[in-house]
């Protein structure tokens, strides 16, 4: 019996191979759109097709023929929609949910398998590596106990995914604001947090608060004008 571990970000490489050798099982890898069709998967005869990160729409002719389960950064129905984490932090919580959920045609509307914790401090990167090990242990749980899933119940909110733009620093109010803008977006392929001073963008990571004050590193480029 085979699983596939689909995924589309780097802190993701290894879940494969540990899940692995913790388990004894076969686990497939997919970190590219193009490998995500209907023949591929044939050749592998996944049992689950687990998303732990994946930015794409899964079609819909994937989940009516394989048993896909994506995990969610939002105690749903709260928060479904795009851009979880970001609009998580936007909203002030310190802490979240990762849902595991069946796949439908309906947006992060899938009943549950199971929820674990998850901590929202530290930059956005260091949050996706520990929901990845989160992850982890949830695909275990998974395999272990097999268990049903179960309807979504409670108040239904919706995120919108958030643009590059969502990123400008010069709206903010304070530098609880602004901190939390610079590590929300401080992950490989994320546009990060900007402010733009004339010809010039100015791109933040690795911020730290301090008492009245907010430290991170500055990137300048020279914006190119339009003819």
């Amino acid at each position: 019996m085979s699983y596939v571990i689909a995924y589309n970000r780097p802190w993701c490489r290894n879940l494969s191979e540990r899940l692995e050798k913790k388990t004894g099982k076969n686990f497939v890898a997919i970190d590219n759109k193009k490998d995500l069709n209907r023949d591929h998967l044939n050749s592998i005869n996944p049992k689950h097709i687990f998303f732990p990160h994946w930015s794409y729409i899964i079609p819909e002719e994937i989940f009516e023929n394989f048993n896909c389960i994506i995990f969610h950064m939002t105690d749903l129905p709260y928060g479904r929609g795009g851009s979880p984490l970001q609009n998580l932090i936007v909203r002030g919580h310190t802490e979240t949910m990762i849902s595991a959920i069946q796949c439908v045609k309906e947006i992060d509307a899938g009943p549950v398998y199971l929820k674990k914790p998850l901590s929202l401090e530290g930059c956005a990167e260091e949050i996706f590596i520990r929901a990845n090990q989160v992850v982890e242990r949830m695909i275990i749980k998974i395999l272990k106990t097999n268990p049903r899933p179960a309807p979504q119940t409670g108040e239904v909110t919706r995120f919108k995914r958030r643009k590059p733009e969502d990123g400008n620093l010069s709206g903010a109010e304070s530098m609880d604001e602004i901190y939390n803008y610079i590590r929300m977006l401080d992950a490989k392929g994320y546009p990060p947090a900007f402010v733009r001073i004339g010809d010039y963008k100015l791109e933040f990571s690795r911020a730290s608060r301090k008492f009245d004050s907010v430290l991170a590193n500055v990137k300048i480029i020279r914006e190119k004008k339009n003819e």
